[in-house]
């Protein structure tokens, strides 16, 4: 894997950079990432709650 050289940037290029980064990761773990967790959970329990409404319950037909 090749990495990209920041040798020839001025040393606070690099730090600015690496702050950026940093502000990335945590708006994405933090932020973005549950959001988009919490979506696609509640999505599915919606999606299997119409299915029941539709079609019943799981399990052996009744009687």
């Amino acid at each position: 894997m090749s990495e990209v050289s920041t040798d020839h940037l001025p040393p606070e290029t690099s730090g600015k950079r690496r702050r950026r980064e940093l502000l990335t990761f945590f708006v994405l773990a933090f932020g973005i990432w549950p959001i988009v967790a919490v979506g696609v959970v509640g999505g599915y329990g919606f999606l299997v709650w119409m299915f029941q409404i539709l079609y019943g319950p799981p399990g052996p037909p009744g009687q």
